[in-house]
């Protein structure tokens, strides 16, 4: 039951993830969705009694600056941070992925075997997604979207699995802080800025490559008070 709840809180964080990125541009998505160390953070001050020395914080005040910041960047795309429902769906993604860190490290310091949490909420899930496109997405696959087998299917599987292995790794030691390991992890925003670049030639790159920098600086400083 623990790791079918686990299973619940991943799935709606990414079925929330990919309907806003499926209409708001990848640039800010992905810096929004980069903030949820922020959330986890409060989370593990709250739940698990963390404590941040001068660097880290000043780490997470630039990452909440950052976003702030990214807001007026949207604006200039006509998306409105209020009223844009795609800009809700990636907040709510980014509220039930920093749960899922929380409960991941709940989990890891309860004497769940890391192996086992990976392994069995992937067979949870699809079983529940199973239902999702049965009730959900067959009836109306014709008039939305048909299902077309292509290779990045397997390849976004594949990463997601080495991903959560490296990760729930991290979070078996000890002595490690998902307030740490959840910012580190979020780095890869890197990645989704530069293939929304240079792939979907977005918009606004100025504006936001600066929320990116302060982002990354933020994780630095998260880096420098951890050593």
């Amino acid at each position: 039951l623990f790791i079918i709840l686990k299973a619940v809180i991943v799935l709606a964080s990414w079925i929330f993830a990919y309907y806003a990125m499926k209409h708001l541009p990848i640039t800010i998505a992905a810096t929004i969705k980069a903030s949820q160390p922020v959330l986890t953070l409060l989370g593990a001050l709250l739940v698990f009694g963390e404590r941040l020395n001068l660097y880290q914080w000043i780490g997470v005040t630039i990452a909440i600056i950052s976003f702030f910041m990214l807001s007026s960047a949207g604006k200039k795309e006509g998306i409105s941070f209020v009223h844009n429902r795609w800009i809700w769906f990636i907040v709510l993604a980014t509220i039930t992925g920093s749960m899922s860190g929380l409960y991941d490290k709940y989990l890891m310091s309860n004497g769940f075997d890391r192996m086992t949490v990976q392994v069995w909420y992937t067979y949870y899930q699809m079983v529940i997604m199973f239902f999702i496109l049965l009730f959900l997405w067959y009836p109306h696959r014709k008039k939305t979207t048909p299902f077309r087998w292509r290779n990045s299917i397997f390849l976004i599987s594949l990463f997601l699995v080495v991903a959560d292995f490296v990760y729930f790794y991290a979070l078996s030691f000890p002595d490690s802080m998902i307030s740490i390991v959840s910012m580190a992890r979020r780095s890869g925003v890197v990645v989704s800025f530069v293939f929304g670049v240079f792939f979907f030639r977005e918009k606004n790159i100025k504006d936001k490559a600066i929320d990116l920098i302060l982002v990354l600086i933020g994780m630095y400083f998260l880096y420098l008070g951890s050593r």
